[in-house]
């Protein structure tokens, strides 16, 4: 579809200005998280550059969460600056009036969003990924680790100068089924081999169900329970898959049938799958809201009555969306609803303002 004049123009406007919003925005994250990761590191002989790096691979992430944010202000400076410009009377004496300029940069908020989900979100969500694996070197938890394949829930744990590894099918409510630990010191000598059905799990201190104990030389003990000392609960372990942002859209699926097979409740994943597919409606409505809010206000209003106006509702819209993905993660709610819902109730209050938008 060719684009005419006055849609290059208008476009260009509010892409140059959205542009601006966001490396502001940017710059502003990269601030506020270097100084956490100065004093994260501040005990650690680590290099200066290490802040910086950690910065720059943590910030692209923190930018894609406040889009909604970016897109919402970016539009609030878009008509502040044709009215200043005092654009509005020329566009309409040539027949262009405010629908069209709206629907102009609503369709390209949608497009461009399109695009930050395809490609921004694939490079913030591996940016992520290497922040946190570079961050878990300095970390004092880097003796155990967790981590979800085809062959059920894996756990590497260091307690007490021996070396644990789990190996477990899947979860049902606290207990870990059919369940091997294989055990090692500290040069990696085979110390023994544990199997049991089913494993309590609900504190630090695990009960194994009658196990089977065999030692390298092949001495076999089938006792009725067994205390094991672990650095992981039920509820560490399941917190240990919650930074979702850290996957792409393709290792979120896998992750998804992971949890499937390991009988793990896949709502949280399900939830940000939901968000992130839903994020180019969610900014496009963003951007609607706001040029609707904007034609409404008056035009002798001050700036900044108008931005703390824009801050306020996008906290709002940022607390409805809080509240109703908590009661998706609670049960209360189905998933697909939590998401969309907040996107229904943005997308009825500016249909009520298009209402008489041409007589603004």
């Amino acid at each position: 579809m060719m684009l005419k004049t006055y849609q290059k123009y208008l476009i260009s406007q509010f892409y140059s200005i959205l542009l601006k919003v966001s490396i502001i925005f940017f710059c502003l994250a990269f601030i506020l998280n270097i100084f956490e990761e100065i004093n994260y590191l501040k005990d650690l002989n680590v290099g200066f550059y290490y802040p910086l790096l950690l910065t720059f691979l943590n910030t692209p992430s923190l930018l894609f969460q406040i889009f909604p944010f970016i897109f919402l202000i970016s539009t609030q400076f878009f008509f502040i600056t044709i009215s200043d410009r005092r654009e509005l009377p020329i566009y309409k004496n040539f027949g262009l009036n405010n629908l069209r300029i709206v629907s102009t940069i609503v369709m390209f908020a949608f497009f461009l969003s399109t695009l930050i989900v395809i490609i921004f979100y694939q490079f913030s969500s591996v940016s992520k990924f290497f922040y946190l694996d570079l961050k878990n070197n300095f970390s004092n938890d880097n003796r155990y680790l967790s981590v979800v394949t085809e062959n059920g829930l894996w756990i590497k744990d260091e307690m007490s100068g021996n070396l644990n590894i789990i190996n477990a099918e899947k979860i049902s409510e606290n207990y870990l089924i059919n369940v091997s630990i294989t055990q090692f010191d500290n040069n990696f000598v085979l110390i023994k081999n544990i199997n049991s059905d089913r494993v309590d799990i609900s504190n630090f201190l695990w009960k194994l169900d009658k196990p089977i104990i065999t030692t390298p030389d092949q001495i076999v003990m089938n006792l009725d329970f067994l205390l094991l000392e672990t650095h992981f609960d039920v509820h560490k372990i399941k917190s240990l898959f919650s930074n979702l942002t850290s996957l792409t859209l393709f290792q979120l699926h896998a992750l998804k049938k992971d949890f499937r097979d390991l009988g793990y409740s896949t709502t949280e994943i399900s939830l940000h799958q939901h968000k992130v597919f839903s994020f180019p409606i969610y900014l496009s409505l963003m951007t609607l809201f706001a040029s609707i809010i904007m034609l409404n206000i008056k035009h002798n209003k001050p700036k900044v009555f108008n931005l703390i106006t824009g801050i306020l509702l996008s906290v709002l819209v940022y607390y409805l969306n809080f509240f109703s993905a908590t009661l998706a993660q609670s049960g209360k709610i189905p998933v697909t609803l939590s998401v969309w819902l907040p996107l229904i109730i943005l997308l009825l209050l500016s249909t009520i303002g298009l209402v008489r938008i041409n007589e603004k």
